[in-house]
């Protein structure tokens, strides 16, 4: 092959060689890559023109200055590419680069040495050169396809990247949402239990108003019945006492009658008995009455229901009465005299039987109060054993409980009196009392304009 090329060929080469320098750094995002070689590629095309001048200046000539210019220009080029080995498009136009520089570095050691091989196979070197050419092309669309892929993958990365950041501060702003509002639920909660407190507070005062209160039925009750007993050991005192005064009348005369002081002793005797059977039944009432106004002290002792059920029957009655002293109603008891004792906390059943019986001695009341013809106020307690448990049934017949409330009625604080005569507390205590204290039902059936009758059954054992 016959050398055609000349000096003037180098500042050709010099500004195909600056255009493929422009090319590849963009190709390659040198400047952001390679900082400094990208600097250095940009003059690229210096040692072209210097060469040219110098050797015009000294009237050399040669086609080999340009081709070791051409070399040279690849041979940086290698180097810029293999100093970007772990970026795999410059590592794929490096293998690309590889047989037209090596067909360059033949073909300029050929010409250096002025061997003829060139001229011998000019078509080998021709077709090696064109071959060299198109494998660097190749490689360029190879290349430009994996940057494609390249830069898709980090527009990829670069998205998941903002929706990582972009969640990342959602979640930011949730936890601040969720901290606020933490906080918020703490501060109502604070509130709530404070609120509770104070609920508590005021539940315990009206529990025990309503305590003091069912006291308060008791005690005039008690008033009225106690007062019956206490009426007969003052009579028989007096009578006893007469007594004594004729036996004495009787010792200081000269001719005593052994059969009138017989007589008289026998009717002291009979009297002193009297006052001590009612003077017990006065201390029975007084019994009861501090019975109910202590605690309970949650032990269940044996107790005989008809007698406690008989015994609150009179004292609601009597408690009732010394509200309304015209009031008068008909007591019916009907208690089963082979009912065995039943462990029971006596005092808090007292306190339900009380109340059952409170209200129904209201109702008849308030029935009677109306005015109806021939009405006459019964109230009726009865005991029966039924199967393992025992029933207490207190039952009236005043105006009877609506339908619609009938199933409000052992609700806290839902009461049907008027204000001021009621707290709602002494059904709903009650229904606690028999269900959780004593493991027993609680039930009423009820008809408007007939009466109603309240249900307590209780285990035996």
């Amino acid at each position: 092959m016959t050398p055609r090329i000349g000096n003037a060929d180098l500042l050709l080469y010099a500004s195909v060689a600056f255009g493929i320098a422009r090319a590849v750094s963009k190709f390659l995002d040198l400047p952001k890559r390679l900082p400094r070689w990208d600097q250095a590629l940009r003059y690229i095309w210096v040692p072209a023109v210097v060469t040219y001048g110098l050797a015009l200046l000294v009237g050399f000539r040669s086609p080999v200055l340009a081709e070791y210019y051409w070399l040279g220009v690849e041979s940086f080029f290698g180097l810029v590419l293999l100093l970007l080995g772990y970026y795999r498009p410059a590592r794929t136009l490096l293998l690309g680069l590889a047989p037209l520089w090596f067909y360059h570095l033949l073909s300029t050691g050929l010409l250096t040495v002025g061997s003829g091989l060139l001229k011998t196979y000019d078509d080998g070197f021709d077709t090696a050169k064109i071959f060299a050419t198109l494998w660097l092309f190749c490689f360029f669309f190879i290349a430009r396809g994996q940057k494609k892929q390249i830069e898709k993958e980090e527009l990829q990365r670069a998205e998941e990247e903002k929706a990582k950041r972009l969640i990342e501060a959602q979640n930011a702003e949730l936890e601040r949402l969720v901290g606020e509002r933490t906080a918020a639920l703490t501060t109502q909660a604070e509130e709530l239990r404070g609120a509770l407190t104070e609920l508590r507070a005021t539940q315990a005062q009206l529990v025990q108003s309503e305590k003091m209160a069912s006291l308060g039925e008791l005690t005039a009750g008690i008033a009225h019945e106690i007062q019956n007993p206490l009426n007969f050991v003052n009579n028989f005192a007096e009578v006893s006492a007469e007594l004594v005064t004729e036996l004495e009348e009787e010792r200081a005369r000269p001719e005593r009658d052994p059969g009138l002081e017989d007589e008289l002793l026998a009717d002291l005797k009979q009297n002193l008995v009297k006052i001590t059977q009612h003077g017990g039944r006065a201390a029975s009432i007084v019994r009861g009455m501090l019975e109910h106004s202590r605690t309970s002290s949650g032990e269940r002792t044996p107790t005989d229901l008809n007698q406690l059920a008989d015994e609150y029957l009179r004292l609601a009655y009597h408690g009732l009465r010394a509200k309304d002293k015209t009031f008068n109603a008909t007591l019916e008891p009907d208690f089963d005299p082979s009912l065995p004792p039943v462990p029971v906390l006596a005092q808090d059943l007292g306190r339900v039987l009380l109340n059952l019986l409170s209200n129904a001695f209201y109702a008849v009341r308030q029935r009677q109060q109306r005015g109806e013809a021939g009405y006459a106020p019964t109230v009726r307690v009865s005991t029966r054993r039924v199967g393992d448990d025992v029933e207490i049934r207190v039952r009236d017949n005043g105006g009877g409980i609506p339908e619609s409330v009938k199933q409000k009625i052992f609700q806290p604080f839902f009461t049907t009196k008027p204000t001021g005569e009621g707290t709602g507390l002494g059904l709903s205590l009650s229904y606690d009392i028999v269900t959780q204290g004593h493991g027993g039902t609680l039930t009423v059936d009820s008809h408007e304009g007939q009466g109603t009758e309240f249900l307590i059954s209780l285990p035996v054992g």
